[in-house]
C-alpha cells in the first residue's frame, strides 16, 4: 500500500460515510465539530437512529436501558448539523471511477472523500441445527430485541462462545435468575483478550453464581422438537439442554463492498497509518479497519472496540478538514461489565507475556500489568477506574514501570508520571 499526502477537503466538496455504527457517526460528528462546510451523508443499513452496541448485551438486554438510551443523538441534531440520513438504504456498490454511491434503492451518492465505517458480523455456527427457532446471535438492536422477551419466559440458556459478549450476555442471564451453561472450545475464557490470571477470576465469579463454564468444550450439533431448539450436543456426546441457544463465537469484517471495489483487504479493510486505503480517496475506520498499529509492533491490526472507532473517526476527519497527514498512535483500551465487575484494558497483551498481579488490599479490586521483555504492554484493571486511567496514561508515553516496581506494593506508580525537579 502506498501512502498519500493529504489536503484539505473544500467548502463544496461531499464527504460519505458507509456504515452508522459508532465510528461512522463519530466520522460525522467530528467533521461537524471540525468546521467541514460540505454535505455529510451517512448510510446505514438498519432503519434506525445511530445507536450505541455495547449495552445490547448489557442494560438493555437486561432491562436497564430502553430504546432511546440506546440513541446516540435525536434526529434533531441531525437536522440542526445538516447531516443527511440515510438509514435501511444499505450500500451495495462503490464506483471508485465515478466516485460514486450506490444503495439498494438504486439511489446514488457523490463522493469527494468516501468513509468506510462498515463494522462487523457474527460468525456463524456451522453445525447441524444452526437454524432452529430459539439459536440466536447477538450483533444488532433487533437481534437483542428478539432475546429480550425470550429471558422473561425461559430458564434454561446455553451459550456457545466465552468471549467479552458471550460471558456479558452469561452475566445477564443468571443474575436474571436462569440456568446457565456456557460452551467454550478453549482452555480458558476471553482467552483471545484477557490475560490467564483474569480469565481464572471471571470464571470463577460467574461459576459463583451458578453458571456452568465448559472450557476445550466443541459443539457437534443443535438439537430441537417441532423446529425449536431443546439442546446442544457436544463433541464429546454430552447434551446440554436449552431453551434458548446464544452463539457469540466471533465476527467477521465486512469487506465485501471494498473487496468489490478493488481495495486491499486481509483480515479487514487494509489502510495505513493514517487510515487510507489503497485508494487516497477513502478512508477506513474502526472494526473493519486493518491498521498498523505502534502498540502491536506496527502490525496489521484490526480491534473491536468503541474506542477505536472513535478515536479513528476522529483521526480521519482532522486529516480531511486540516490536511495533516499523521500517524494513528492511540492507546487502544477495552472494557467489559460483568456482575458487578468492571474489568478496563489499556493496550494489546499476546499469549507469552509475563504477568504480574498488583493486588488492592482493600479489597476486591486488582490489575494484571503485562510485560514482553520486560516492557510493560498491556494492563487489566478489576474494579480500579484509577489503575486503568494511570495505565493509559503510562502506555501512551515511555516511562513505564518494570515488572518489579509493579510487584511491590510500596512502590508509588504515580511518580513515574511526575517530573523531575
Amino acid at each position: 500500500m502506498t501512502a498519500a499526502s493529504s489536503t484539505p477537503l473544500k467548502s463544496h466538496d461531499s464527504i460519505v460515510i458507509i456504515g452508522a455504527g459508532q465510528g461512522g457517526f463519530q466520522a460525522a460528528v467530528s467533521l461537524r465539530d471540525a468546521k467541514f462546510a460540505g454535505r455529510i451523508t451517512l448510510i446505514g443499513d438498519e432503519p434506525y437512529l445511530p445507536y450505541q452496541r455495547p449495552p445490547l448485551s448489557k442494560a438493555y438486554l437486561g432491562g436497564a436501558l430502553d430504546e432511546d438510551g440506546l440513541t446516540l443523538r435525536p434526529a434533531s441534531y441531525f437536522e440542526r448539523h445538516d447531516i443527511d440520513l440515510l438509514m435501511g438504504d444499505a450500500a451495495v456498490e462503490i464506483d471508485r471511477d465515478r466516485q460514486e454511491v450506490k444503495l439498494a434503492s438504486g439511489r446514488r451518492v457523490n463522493y469527494a472523500h468516501l468513509i468506510l465505517a462498515t463494522g462487523t458480523r457474527p460468525r456463524p455456527l456451522v453445525a447441524e441445527g444452526a437454524e432452529l427457532a430459539g439459536v440466536h446471535v447477538l450483533r444488532t438492536k433487533e437481534d437483542a430485541d428478539a432475546l429480550r422477551p425470550r429471558l422473561i419466559e425461559e430458564s434454561r440458556v446455553a451459550v456457545v462462545g466465552g468471549g467479552f459478549i458471550g460471558m456479558e450476555f452469561a452475566a445477564v442471564a443468571a443474575d436474571a435468575g436462569h440456568e446457565v451453561v456456557v460452551i467454550e472450545g478453549l482452555a480458558r475464557i476471553m482467552a483471545r483478550s484477557v490475560s490467564p490470571d483474569l480469565s481464572e477470576y471471571v470464571t470463577a465469579v460467574h461459576r459463583g453464581w451458578g453458571t456452568r463454564i465448559l472450557l476445550g468444550s466443541g459443539v457437534q450439533r443443535l438439537i430441537g422438537d417441532a423446529g425449536r431448539v431443546t439442546g446442544v450436543v457436544l463433541a464429546n456426546g454430552e447434551t446440554v439442554v436449552a431453551d434458548i441457544v446464544l452463539v457469540v463465537i466471533g465476527v467477521l469484517p465486512n469487506v465485501e463492498l471494498a473487496q468489490e471495489a478493488g481495495l486491499e483487504v486481509a483480515n479487514g479493510i487494509s489502510v495505513d497509518e493514517s487510515l487510507l486505503t489503497s485508494d487516497p480517496r477513502i478512508s477506513a475506520i474502526g472494526d473493519c479497519a486493518s491498521y498498523p498499529s505502534a502498540h502491536d509492533g506496527g502490525r496489521p491490526t484490526r480491534l473491536e472496540s468503541v474506542q477505536n472507532a472513535v478515536d479513528h473517526a476522529r483521526h480521519v476527519a482532522a486529516r480531511l478538514t486540516d490536511g495533516s497527514y499523521s500517524a494513528y498512535r492511540n492507546t487502544p483500551w477495552f472494557w467489559t461489565h460483568q456482575f458487578d465487575l468492571n474489568v478496563q484494558i489499556a493496550g494489546i497483551g499476546s499469549a507469552n507475556d509475563e504477568c504480574v498481579v498488583r493486588t488492592d488490599p482493600a479489597g476486591n479490586k486488582f490489575s494484571v500489568y503485562r510485560f514482553q521483555a520486560d516492557r510493560l504492554v498491556c494492563v487489566e484493571s478489576v474494579n480500579q477506574p484509577g489503575a486503568h486511567i494511570l495505565a493509559r496514561k503510562m502506555l501512551t508515553g515511555e516511562v513505564r514501570p518494570t515488572p518489579a516496581q509493579v510487584a511491590d506494593l510500596a512502590f508509588d506508580m504515580k511518580a513515574l508520571l511526575t517530573p523531575a525537579v
